[in-house]
């Protein structure tokens, strides 16, 4: 287990958790890391949050210390410093981000020159070197390094998704929420380059606005907007603050998440007998209701845990194009190597204007059973779920939900939780199981909360 590190990189309240000092830490070491063989190149991106001007400049200031020169992009989606670092002469990729959190958090991502996030290996030596268990002699004369203004880096990336979704959008009406993030500086200029009409709101980042009642995690102000003006869009996006991960909204208003786009996608794929292994990738938190779906038509469900990681890995595994998870990060595996809003986004308008349907009508035929999550504090997460009492009890709900529903148990990756989930045809038989198995947990395991 990473001290500094979790699955998304570092991650934590600028200037608390995650310091100028911190951000020129990993810069040094990663200057260090790849000066070994001479000076060498990295990438920098970041999203529009009020810390990332201040954390750039440090990671930057660490990289030219050490002897690499360092590209600043600016402000950009995540999934661009990706393309950018796979498709161009850099040795690796840092993105200043904290994706979905509010502003005064921020996080810094680092991707391989493959466009992956770095090994696990290579976070260890970075935390190594963080808690002064390695000491490094700062480049000096000609070894030191440049910071380097990249602005070209935007124009490359937005140049590369129009050739890969290279689909006449004229007389197509979008309407995007932009959340004050990345998206901001890349959407509405990919979607225009390839004719869409578009009109876009919380496009404005103020450094402060990032997520605040905007995007893809909280849609409801743009969901009322497509409401007011049903009619006039045939689709609505959303993007979460550093832009890999899409929510469509119908034109009435209605969510079209992480499950009916991989509906869409495994679908339109298969019948175009282009869907490796006849196969899609999700998470264990996938609806049932597209498990369904997927049976239905014939489609396999390969299923891992949470984290849009362990899709990609299992989708490398064995050669899928297609996965991703409920949240709205899809990973469309022969177009890049992570999830991308836009690219979503543009897949599921390439489908509707290869079949000539709507949104709508491209969601016919899925059914999404009501969700219930219950978090229960305990005080031993891994003693819960080999609790044979617990268990016995699990597998007696879902045997009387006779397939048509299920329970999940799972610990946090975080916090001294579990989560317990159920889906079922109604929200009241939810309750009840979740209630149930919640009530058990709490009663042998729980934490009493503070008064």
């Amino acid at each position: 287990m990473t001290k500094y590190f979790g699955t998304d990189g570092i991650r934590g309240k600028a200037n608390e958790t995650l310091t100028a000092d911190r951000a020129f830490q990993v810069g040094r070491y990663l200057g260090y890391y790849y000066s070994k063989e001479g000076k060498k190149k990295i990438v920098i991106g970041k999203d529009t949050r009020l810390s990332s001007d201040m954390l750039e400049n440090a990671l930057a200031a660490g990289i030219a210390s050490q002897g690499c020169d360092a590209y600043l992009v600016g402000y950009c989606p995540t999934p661009a410093i990706c393309y950018l670092t796979h498709n161009e002469d850099f040795e690796c990729g840092a993105m200043i981000s904290a994706s979905h959190n509010p502003f005064y958090d921020n996080g810094i991502k680092v991707f391989s020159k493959d466009g992956i996030k770095l090994t696990s290996d290579v976070e260890d030596l970075i935390e190594d070197y963080i808690d002064g268990k390695v000491t490094l002699d700062y480049a000096t004369g000609e070894a030191i390094g440049k910071i380097i203004p990249y602005e070209r880096g935007i124009e490359n990336y937005l140049n590369f998704v129009c050739e890969e979704f290279d689909i006449d959008l004229h007389g197509v009406n979008i309407a995007m929420d932009c959340a004050n993030g990345s998206a901001s500086v890349t959407a509405e200029r990919a979607l225009k380059m390839l004719g869409a009409n578009v009109y876009a709101m919380h496009n404005e980042p103020n450094g402060i606005n990032i997520n605040t009642q905007a995007g893809s995690t909280h849609p409801q102000l743009f969901q009322q907007y497509m409401r007011e003006h049903e009619g006039e869009y045939d689709l609505g996006l959303t993007f979460d603050g550093d832009a890999d991960r899409q929510i469509l909204v119908r034109p009435n208003g209605e969510l079209v998440d992480g499950d009916y786009m991989l509906y869409i996608l495994g679908r339109y794929y298969k019948d175009q007998n282009t869907l490796t292994g006849n196969t899609i990738v999700t998470t264990v938190m996938a609806n049932l209701g597209l498990w369904k779906a997927m049976e239905r038509d014939g489609i396999n469900v390969e299923k891992t845990q949470v984290g849009d990681k362990y899709v990609y890995e299992q989708m490398c595994r064995h050669g899928y194009i297609v996965g991703g998870e409920q949240s709205g990060h899809i990973i469309l595996k022969h177009h890049a190597t992570t999830g991308d809003g836009l690219m979503t986004a543009l897949s599921i308008l390439k489908v509707m204007k290869r079949t000539g349907k709507t949104i709508d009508e491209l969601c016919e035929g899925l059914t999404i059973y009501p969700q219930l999550l219950v978090n229960v504090k305990v005080v031993d997460k891994t003693q819960v779920l080999h609790d044979e009492e617990i268990n016995a009890a699990i597998a007696s709900v879902e045997k009387q939900l006779h397939g048509n529903g299920r329970v999940l148990v799972r610990p946090s990756g975080t916090e001294p939780l579990l989560r317990v989930m159920a889906e079922a045809e109604t929200d009241e038989i939810c309750d009840r199981v979740v209630g149930k198995i919640a009530r058990l947990i709490q009663s042998k395991y729980g934490v009493e909360e503070e008064s």
